[in-house]
């Protein structure tokens, strides 16, 4: 029997009761959109952990309300689908947020997807809930970043921009689930584990800002974060016999920046950033990740017509790695010091830009594991598009970033109708 469960938070939920009779009030401009999408995967490596053959199986409605007057607007993008490998149905709210925007400030309030940086699937900067679950099962790109409940305020004097970003509740990235993907597990033989509640009160509130401006025709930023990892880590009961695990979500902040522009008959992005574990400065404790420098050199460019080809460098290095290897626990892998990771993508529109075929792939210098993702979308009509893509992973080890996924090949095809 199915079950229903509708996800609204409480941020956006009393923003649109308050704002939604005054925009009715006024007469606003007020636009519907949406669509109707299947979208689903098949294992092709082998069954999933659970036994079944689907990483994805769904059918989904989106509907888009966009309101404005004056100064005020507003956006609201939910969600209704039934997911067939589970039983279930569920509404959901993606987005719902308030706008006000002036000469010399704007600002926004409820459910929104932020995003920073210039990476291409490499985030730094980008410190936002992710949704990897999506981006592996063959989901479409856009439910790749989740929504983020706080506000958002821009400033603009003129010398510079300013966004500042304050977020009450804590919302941490989705990774796959165990029982649909075959991931590496450092304790397996326990099975008695819980998660803890994410933060949720007011005095450990996450904050952001970015402050952006034109330099010599470069976009140019720099970036603070104030809050925790979305990446749980694990907390065992007794080091030495452990008989229970806990996920817990250590303090985090960031500090980086950002810059891209036109070099070389292309675009030059370069991105850098330093992940400050708070709780572990030291970088004692093997639980809590040890603090981090992190960067990337990114280039994109036109080679011909509909053709563009994107490369990127990515490296992560880790800081006290003395103090790592001298504590991390017997039975877990001894990461490197320096990960270094590359990425290409490649791109080709046909047919007036109706058929798109695309590749991406990671490939981890450090590792020698890898991710390939190809695809090929075709526009049947202005309303009506299909695609049909593959995850393929591999690596020589079971424990690295995507060899753990090597049993977890798919390929997916996704069908939509937009109004």
């Amino acid at each position: 029997m199915s079950r229903k469960r509708t996800e609204i938070p409480a941020l956006a939920a009393c923003c649109l009761f308050f704002l939604l009779p005054p925009m009715s009030a006024m007469a606003a401009d007020v636009s519907l959109h949406g669509f109707v999408q299947g979208n689903y995967s098949l294992n092709t490596a082998e069954d999933n952990p659970d036994g079944k053959d689907f990483k994805w199986s769904e059918e989904r409605a989106q509907l888009r309300l966009e309101a404005a007057a004056d100064a005020f607007s507003l956006f609201i993008k939910g969600d209704a689908f039934h997911d067939n490998i589970d039983k279930h149905s569920i509404m959901e709210l993606r987005e719902g947020y308030a706008d006000y925007t002036s000469e010399k400030w704007d600002a926004r309030v409820g459910r929104q997807v932020i995003t920073w940086g210039v990476g291409d699937l490499l985030f730094i900067n980008d410190v936002f809930p992710k949704d990897f679950a999506a981006f592996f099962s063959g989901r479409p790109m856009e439910y790749l970043k989740k929504g983020t409940d706080g506000a958002k305020l821009g400033f603009y004097p003129g010398f510079a921009n300013f966004e500042f970003i304050a977020i009450p509740y804590f919302e941490p990235n989705t990774y796959p689930d165990p029982n649909k993907f075959w991931m590496f597990d450092p304790m397996p033989g326990i099975s008695n584990r819980e998660t803890q509640d994410p933060y949720k009160d007011f005095h450990k509130a996450e904050a952001a800002l970015r402050v952006y401006r034109d330099v010599a025709g470069y976009d140019a930023s720099l970036y603070y974060y104030r809050g925790f990892s979305r990446q749980p880590s694990i907390m065992p009961d007794n080091p030495l016999v452990p008989t229970k695990l806990t996920y817990f979500y250590p303090e985090l902040s960031e500090y980086g920046a950002s810059v891209q522009g036109r070099a070389l008959d292309g675009v030059l992005s370069l991105e850098a950033g330093y992940y400050d574990s708070r709780q572990d400065r030291h970088g004692i404790d093997p639980m809590i990740p040890n603090s981090q420098t992190r960067y990337l050199i990114g280039y994109q460019r036109q080679l011909w017509e509909d053709f563009t080809l994107g490369l990127q460098y990515y490296g992560e290095y880790m800081q006290d790695y003395s103090a790592y290897v001298q504590n991390l626990p017997s039975g877990f892998p001894q990461e490197k010091r320096l990960h270094q990771l590359t990425s290409i993508r490649l791109t080709q529109f046909m047919i007036h830009q109706t058929l798109r075929l695309s590749f991406f792939a990671f490939y981890g210098l450090s590792d020698r594991d890898y991710m390939l993702n190809p695809e090929v979308k075709y526009n049947i009509t202005d309303s009506v598009w299909i695609a049909l893509g593959g995850n393929i992973f591999g690596g020589d080890k079971p424990f690295n970033q995507f060899g753990q996924f090597a049993k977890n090949d798919n390929i997916y095809t996704q069908i939509r109708y937009e109004f």
